[in-house]
């Protein structure tokens, strides 16, 4: 602990400095759902090596540095990786610090789920992970503090906030968007010993790979509860397009498993000379943290504790387990299936 970058106190302050920055994230995206149209806000804006930028993401950006400024800066020094913001290049805050010379690396996203919340679908999530500055050799197990901040669309009054410190636990507040009360939200993940009747989703969202996740998902399923009777619904499927707003969905008890393989999809292909496809990166999954101390079992696809570069380039796979119970029921299964498809 005494090797830790965040004491209590400080951890404490930074925590309340985030949840601001991501409020503010969060009011200037829904001002501009509400004032432009969905044809406007969906324009591409420019793209970068991780991702397509929005116009929608492109709006943010007037008031997340400043608001980094204003709230975290004067806290702690920090190198700040953020998608679509500085060419992947770290930003030192305060201006003008020597990159080496900060105390911690800050990675964000500033919207997580843009495709969903340019279109007022569904909530999208503003993710940040803080860890010690380790240098190029910072990853994701070093995050020591992670906050998601939710934006709704338009047509909620209702947002959750999301937050964890490692070995400090979990917490989460609803907060009246109307009003701006908050109340302690209580997330519980699931208990159910089975995914049988629950939700279980392989994350397939865009053309490219969707025979491959069909088959596994058929095959595991097929294995884990038996032949299926065209009567019956055994687990049910759900694409949300987000990575943060998935493990929302373990957090808050309402999904069993989530994985995204396709990281280990598109190696696959690059082995065999194919075109490859847009996976999870690491600012996506940046507060992973807090699915972990909420009970989550998380892995890297191979079943290896989840870890990647501090980066937004890189590309990340995952499995998220409600609990142990599920965990010991699909991994050795699911693990099975992976190598007999050449994905691990």
């Amino acid at each position: 602990m005494n090797n830790r970058l965040l004491n209590s106190d400080l951890a404490m302050q930074v925590r309340q400095a985030l949840l601001r920055v991501g409020e503010a994230v969060r009011d200037c995206a829904l001002a501009e759902i509400r004032s432009q149209s969905a044809e406007a806000l969906s324009a591409v804006a420019f793209e970068t090596a991780a991702d397509k930028i929005y116009v929608i993401d492109r709006s943010v950006e007037r008031v997340l540095l400043p608001a980094l400024e204003n709230h975290l800066a004067p806290l702690l020094s920090f190198a700040l990786i953020c998608e679509g913001v500085n060419d992947e290049r770290p930003l030192a805050f305060p201006a003008g610090r020597r990159i080496d010379d900060c105390e911690a690396r800050l990675l964000i996203d500033p919207i997580d789920g843009t495709r969903p919340i340019m279109y007022n679908k569904r909530s999208a999530w503003w993710l940040a992970g803080l860890a010690p500055n380790r240098g190029e050799a910072t990853s994701l197990r070093d995050i020591e503090l992670a906050v998601q901040v939710e934006i709704p669309t338009t047509r909620a009054f209702l947002g959750d906030n999301l937050w964890a410190t490692r070995g400090g636990g979990a917490g989460a507040e609803t907060v009246n968007l109307l009003t701006g009360e908050r109340q302690p939200a209580s997330l519980q993940p699931s208990r159910a010993a089975s995914i049988r009747g629950g939700f279980a989703s392989f994350f397939h969202p865009f053309p490219g790979g969707k025979q491959v996740f069909a088959s596994i998902e058929e095959e595991l399923v097929g294995k884990l509860i038996g032949g299926l009777e065209t009567t019956t619904t055994p687990i049910f499927d759900e694409q949300y397009l987000s990575t943060g707003g998935q493990l929302y969905e373990l957090i808050a008890g309402r999904d069993r498993l989530l994985a995204d393989l396709r990281g280990l999809l598109f190696e696959r292909y690059r082995r065999e000379g194919l075109p490859a496809g847009h996976a999870c990166h690491p600012y996506d999954i940046c507060t992973a943290l807090i699915a972990e101390e909420s009970g989550i079992e998380i892995t890297d696809g191979r079943g290896n504790p989840l870890d990647a570069p501090f980066d937004t380039i890189s590309d990340v796979s995952w499995i998220g387990y409600a609990n142990r119970a599920i965990r010991d029921e699909v991994e050795p299964v699911l693990l099975r299936l992976l190598e007999k498809f050449s994905l691990c």
